[in-house]
């Protein structure tokens, strides 16, 4: 088989999987209502969705990316920081400095008291 007619093969029983889906779909559907939203298994909910967060949520957020991002940079730096030389080192820890202050003031806004 040629690469092109494998593509067109694939092409076509991804459109005939997807056929079969709407099929069985239409076929068990159950007739659904428009005032039942499709959230909680049709039950209506109690209370707005953003409702259910705190706001100190928003700081530990923060303080997970500070460490998230930092450790997602460091490594490909730790690869290359031998060829780079200074310009490199001072680079990390300006950018450590910055990921700092957003540690700083998670802590000051109280992200690291959990009770």
């Amino acid at each position: 088989m040629t690469g092109f007619a494998s593509i067109v093969v694939a092409i076509g029983l991804g459109l005939l999987g997807a056929g079969v889906v709407v099929a069985a779909h239409r076929l068990f559907a159950v007739g659904a209502t428009a005032e039942v939203p499709a959230y909680l298994s049709g039950q209506m909910p109690a209370e707005h969705a953003l409702s259910r967060y705190h706001v100190r949520w928003y700081t530990v957020t923060l303080l997970f990316l500070a460490f998230d991002v930092e450790m997602l940079f460091m490594y490909p730096w730790s690869l290359v920081v031998a060829s780079m030389g200074t310009p490199a080192v001072v680079e990390m820890f300006l950018f450590l400095a910055l990921l700092l202050a957003g540690v700083v003031y998670a802590w000051r806004e109280g992200a690291l008291r959990w009770a």
